[in-house]
């Protein structure tokens, strides 16, 4: 049976995707090959699952997983049936972003937020930020170093940030601070992180697991 989703005024949404070989971190398949960028999709994923739920031990959110492949059932063979899953569907990013805001604000949330699964430092401490920051801001970004981002809050809905963007560039924090900036939004920023997207980045992964392991 599918868990339905009780929505709370704080809300938060994990996009990841589900761990197939040769589908998910391609960029790595080079390095790790296909199996073995999978399985850092998957240890990625339930790392900061992880974190959300140490987050809701302290703050009354209520929380969702996003997924692009895969289906529900394989989603909750892998993460189990008490969280609640949703497909992204179609479009690009900005398409699917948005469609997910839409569903969090109509059904109840003030504050919602969104995260992936590329950025090792995202911790319950970051994501108490974003929310708290929502206090006072209508828009919160994270800023990735290679100039994406790797959170959006919003206390409204506002499509325009979500179109016209150049997903997957460098681009991509630059054009939606510019969309703020004609659009009159205040804005406020988190502390930058690093995403563990390229061979190169794979030391930033193997530092989290050392520290927590430590």
């Amino acid at each position: 049976m599918l868990k339905s989703l009780e929505i709370a005024k704080q809300h938060l949404i994990v996009f990841t995707r589900y761990p197939e070989p040769g589908k998910t971190k391609t960029r790595l398949i080079p390095t790790l090959g296909d199996v073995g960028a999978a399985n850092l999709q998957r240890q990625m994923t339930e790392h900061t699952i992880f974190q959300v739920q140490e987050l809701q031990k302290t703050t009354d959110i209520s929380w969702e997983v996003r997924f692009a492949g895969g289906n529900l059932q394989l989603m909750q063979d892998w993460l189990g049936t008490d969280s609640v899953y949703q497909s992204q569907g179609e479009g690009d990013l900005g398409d699917r972003m948005a469609r997910s805001l839409v569903h969090a604000f109509q059904s109840g949330a003030t504050q919602v937020v969104i995260i992936g699964i590329d950025c090792p430092g995202v911790n319950p401490q970051i994501l108490t930020q974003a929310f708290e920051k929502l206090n006072t801001y209508d828009l919160v970004l994270g800023p990735a170093i290679d100039g994406g981002y790797y959170l959006v809050g919003l206390c409204r809905l506002i499509p325009e940030l979500f179109a016209n963007i150049n997903w997957g560039t460098s681009q991509v924090l630059q054009q939606t601070v510019e969309i703020a900036d004609k659009l009159k939004i205040s804005l406020t920023y988190l502390p930058a992180l690093a995403d563990v997207d390229l061979p190169e980045d794979l030391p930033i992964w193997e530092q989290t697991l050392n520290r927590e392991i430590g």
